[in-house]
């Protein structure tokens, strides 16, 4: 990052007088603040000053006292400083003159990242990961909703109507092309949109639901460089959603008879350019092999990561293409780990088992810490799956978040790759936000427990 990039950018959008300065909280929510035009360039310098404390916020938005980055400490600020590379316009803004920047977290100096900041855990889990040589090809699919920001007539979600259309999406034309079709000014806008960003977004399908899509990023060789896109591509999309008065949703799983909506991860590893996965079994490849057993050994300890909310939860229903066993096989959507059919040479991991509401900073720097151990310890997986996971008699996943986050205390590795600290502030903060879901009275009791009982 220089100020050079600042400055080139100034000079070719003349008519920017706003930048939003964003940074990714522990709920990988989007936050920061603005800043007119002439400090763009004092910020690429000097940086700006952002509370330590809003990387402990629930998911009402608050600061959560236990974790100790709030009034125990004054509530500090800590520096902040732009991405290399992330500095954009904001097309959805109609005058034009908006652009917005990714920025990082640190200490007092730039010298020392803020252990709280989760893009600052997946740089620290990335250099531990490059110890061991590989480069990488690293892809995303984010899966998520489009709403009608109307509510039907019980007060409840329902998909939208496209512009000039009386249609409302109602049934499961997973690929539909009509789909597509009808939604084809949402769809060019978010590639357009993501165009002019440099984001590398270029594919869109249709989903398992009505009004769900997944959209798919390039595969990339730097895994900041991804996870920054995936980042920013989620604001895109809700904003181009905006636009055209939806709404786009990454719960996980806004409609309980509905498939939930995931992230995938997809990930190869190379060695002098050469991707190490691919055999013509991949099944019995040593480092494929390695890699998943890691990532199936881990998987209970951070699946707190991985289904940050209780609404995670709901989303890992059998039948449902949500992973809820440890398990793996070839070219099957069934299992959590799934090895995609295709060339040899693009052969790889899709990892199924995040939500779309997890922080995809954490979500990746679970997946190097899963083939990182792996592979240095040689950790055999048990044998892959074929045919339908559900009906099997598997190893299961917690189906709760209190299971999920008690499993995440008892495994060494995890402090070891996401530190102590942050640790102690996630955990605190999860623990904090399902004290304050459970207390509430859901209209369910009131149904069937108030008239009764």
């Amino acid at each position: 990052m220089t100020v050079k990039e600042a400055t080139d950018f100034l000079e070719a959008f003349p008519d920017v007088t706003t930048i939003e300065l964003l940074i990714c909280d522990l709920n990988g929510v989007l936050r920061g603040k603005r800043v007119e035009r002439e400090l763009l360039e004092r910020v690429f310098t000097v940086g700006f000053y952002l509370p330590g404390s809003v990387m402990s916020l629930d998911a009402s938005g608050s600061t959560v006292e236990d974790a100790g980055l709030g009034m125990e400490q004054g509530d500090r600020d800590r520096l902040c400083f732009p991405i290399a590379g992330t500095l954009s316009i904001v097309p959805w803004h109609e005058l034009g003159d908006r652009a917005q920047v990714l920025c990082t977290m640190f200490e007092d100096d730039t010298d020392t990242p803020f252990f709280a900041d989760p893009r600052q855990v997946l740089v620290q889990a990335v250099e531990r990961f490059s110890q061991m040589g590989f480069e990488v090809g690293i892809a995303m699919e984010l899966e998520f909703y489009l709403l009608d920001a109307i509510r039907d007539d019980d007060g409840h979600l329902q998909p939208p109507k496209p512009p000039g259309s009386s249609r409302r999406m109602r049934s499961n034309q997973v690929y539909s092309m009509d789909d597509l079709d009808e939604y084809d000014f949402f769809i060019r806008d978010v590639i357009d949109t993501a165009r002019q960003q440099n984001i590398p977004a270029d594919t869109v399908i249709a989903e398992y639901a009505p009004g769900q899509f997944e959209v798919n990023l390039n595969y990339g060789s730097d895994i900041l460089q991804a996870v920054d896109h995936s980042v920013l591509l989620k604001r895109l999309i809700a904003s181009v959603a905006t636009k055209y008065k939806m709404e786009a949703t990454f719960m996980a799983k806004p409609y309980i008879q509905e498939a939930g909506s995931g992230l995938h991860l997809h990930l190869s590893l190379l060695k002098d350019g050469v991707n190490i996965f691919a055999a013509e079994d991949p099944t019995t490849n040593p480092y494929m092999r390695h890699a998943i057993g890691g990532l199936l050994d881990m998987a209970d300890s951070t699946q707190g990561f991985l289904a940050p909310t209780i609404n995670s939860f709901r989303r890992l229903a059998p039948d449902a293409f949500a992973p809820t066993t440890k398990t793996w096989g070839y070219d099957n959507r069934t299992v959590a780990l799934r090895i995609p059919s295709g060339s040899i040479e693009s052969t790889r991991i899709e990892h199924r088992m995040c939500g779309a509401d997890t922080n995809p900073y954490l979500a990746t720097a679970v997946l190097l810490a899963g083939v990182t151990e792996g592979i240095m310890n040689k950790i055999e997986p048990p044998m892959p799956i074929d045919g339908n996971a559900y009906e099997q008699d598997q190893p299961s996943v917690a189906d709760n978040q209190r299971d999920a986050l008690r499993n995440m205390e008892k495994d060494p590795r995890v402090n070891k790759w996401f530190g102590k600290d942050f640790v102690d502030v996630y955990q605190s903060c999860k623990w904090s936000e399902l004290r304050m879901f459970e207390q509430q009275v859901t209209p369910m009791e009131y149904e069937l427990l108030l008239p009764y009982i």
